[in-house]
């Protein structure tokens, strides 16, 4: 059911690739402090408790998802998928892909009406807005290929916070309050999630025991024991009795994919990205390409913003009409990435006018997660994980499938639902995100290595559509050795702001731009769109290969936590 795994010969053409760029690539002795940061503190927690035990950091990364699939239910999940990003203490690179799959019974327009209009939430709301799960599978596979300890102690905490409880934060009720009206339409998810079907008080304890005895078979059975037996038959059955497509069959062919990352040299630095289905090495590349073209480093004030915003427009509008699943569709990559197609975007970026997104040719007729979840690890070793995972909207569906515990996703509307109609996050897309069963639907996640002369980041984010371009932004800073001492808390926590091609405008938290550069941006041409919130959810690694410390960041916007462990950390 698996790729093979990466001690076989198909990492030979990468290793002999690296060995020919012009960052130095050297084996490395490991961090004096292993690190874990992540979007919860008993995550954090959880893989703190592996790293202790003598597991590595792809045992702490099963053990970061699994609670953050019990204590962030609005944020990731079982019911899920995500890209986990590896990289070896030997330097050997890969990205497991956990995404979801549209189910065998999906079709094209399968959330339009007769008329051919897409139906208002059908892409969002229910069991029928559920793509086939990944994460159990990638968790399995996680623990079976790379991890040192059995999948069972891995899964231990989680299940442990499944069956004890966790207490509603501010932050739960306010996206339980977002979706209320779906979770109230679901009895199931009324009953584990709400109190007498209102938002709970902060404080309220959480207990999921269906999930735990989910995550308990998984324990036992490994991927078997969600994809196959009481798990599968309960999932799939229940989701059919209510409207949703995902049969046993679905859940029985599911079989996780390992990828080559994208990999790419730029200002001296070695950046290593998710590949398709995510756009985000692609996007990646090609806007720290531009800035590069453009001399992004020796810009200030709002000319630099202007050149970063024009990167992003440029991409953002290539993500619209070239990607989408590889295995699907042919996704020109090479050309895409390439030094000498970047170089061309950035010429037609005016150094004192922005270029209207109507300029640019759109998809030929477009539809990432609200909510979503990032965490990244680094052990003692120096091998690394950067994962992003999600069940799109806040608490996915908002179907919990019977008495398995588990949250369905709402993937389904990261395809294409009509051409030329925006999804719930604004974005655009074409045919080749169209949907198709048994394909993966287009992902905005993000997790990122960047290997710099002396230093390494781990970094990644949640924010839907808004993903690419808070990374890119966190990349440009250390690439471009922003923010001085304190650096990392400055990539990680500085005001924030976002173009996406489409709307053709730069949305941006409150405070993000002085008056001055306010007027000076909107002479150039820009049109600025203030939000009524901040965004994302930032964690971050950073390690110094010279002096083997290391520090890490989770962004306050967040209840995240982030530790670097003692050095007597196995």
């Amino acid at each position: 059911m698996f790729r093979p795994s990466p001690r076989s010969q198909r990492f030979f053409p990468l290793l002999m690739f690296l060995l020919l760029f012009s960052v130095p690539v050297y084996a490395e002795d490991g961090p004096e402090q292993p690190a874990v940061a992540s979007a919860h503190p008993k995550a954090t927690a959880a893989g703190r408790e592996i790293l202790e035990a003598g597991g590595n950091a792809f045992d702490a990364a099963v053990a970061v998802s699994a609670a953050l699939a019990v204590v962030e239910p609005y944020g990731s999940g079982l019911g899920g998928g995500g890209f986990w990003l590896l990289r070896t203490a030997d330097g050997r690179e890969v990205m497991v892909d956990g995404r979801e799959k549209a189910p065998a019974a999906a079709t094209p327009d399968m959330y339009q009406d007769a008329e051919g209009e897409v139906i208002e939430g059908a892409s969002i709301n229910g069991p029928k807005a559920a793509g086939v799960p990944g994460e159990p599978a990638a968790l399995a596979h996680l623990a079976g290929e790379y991890g040192e300890l059995p999948l069972a102690e891995s899964l231990a905490p989680a299940i442990r916070y499944a069956r004890e409880g966790f207490a509603v934060t501010e932050r739960y009720r306010t996206l339980a309050e977002f979706r209320l009206e779906v979770l109230r339409r679901h009895p199931r998810a009324a009953e584990v999630f709400l109190a007498d079907k209102e938002v709970p008080e902060v404080g309220t304890v959480i207990r999921q025991p269906d999930l735990a005895r989910t995550l308990e078979r998984l324990a036992a059975e490994g991927r078997d024991g969600f994809y196959a037996g009481p798990v599968a038959r309960e999932l799939a059955e229940s989701n059919q009795a209510a409207g949703g497509l995902i049969t046993r069959e679905d859940l029985a062919d599911y079989a996780v994919e390992e990828r080559e990352p994208i990999a790419f040299e730029v200002a001296g630095h070695r950046v290593v990205a998710a590949p398709p289905p995510s756009s985000g090495g692609v996007a990646l590349a090609q806007i720290l390409r531009m800035l590069e073209a453009k001399g992004y480093g020796e810009a200030e004030g709002a000319a630099r913003t202007h050149l970063l915003i024009e990167a992003m427009r440029r991409a953002y509008r290539d993500r619209a009409v070239h990607l989408g699943d590889s295995d699907f569709v042919d996704v020109p990559m090479e050309r895409l990435t390439s030094r000498d197609y970047n170089a061309g975007l950035a010429a037609t970026i005016h150094p004192e006018k922005a270029l209207p997104s109507a300029h640019l040719p759109g998809p030929p007729a477009a539809r990432g997660g609200r909510n979503t979840t990032h965490f990244s690890v680094l052990d003692g070793k120096g091998n690394r994980v950067a994962a992003t995972l999600s069940i799109n909207y806040p608490f996915g569906s908002g179907f919990v499938a019977g008495d398995t515990g588990v949250v369905l996703n709402d993937e389904m509307d990261d395809f294409v639902a009509k051409p030329g109609e925006p999804n719930a996050y604004g974005l655009v897309g074409g045919e080749a995100n169209a949907i198709e069963p048994g394909k993966r639907p287009l992902s905005s996640m993000s997790p990122t290595f960047v290997e710099g002369p002396e230093r390494s980041l781990i970094v990644g984010t949640p924010g839907g559509s808004r993903i690419i371009s808070m990374v890119a932004r966190a990349v440009a800073g250390f690439v471009h050795d922003e923010g001085g001492a304190e650096a990392l808390t400055h990539w990680v926590e500085r005001p924030r702001y976002h173009h996406q091609y489409l709307p053709d405008e730069i949305q941006h938290e409150p405070g993000a731009f002085s008056e001055e550069e306010r007027a000076a941006l909107e002479e150039m041409g820009h049109t600025l769109a203030e939000m009524d919130r901040t965004y994302g959810d930032m964690q971050a690694v950073l390690w110094n290969r010279e002096t083997g410390t290391v520090k890490a960041a989770a962004d306050p916007r967040g209840e995240g936590e982030a530790k670097v462990l003692s050095p007597e950390t196995p």
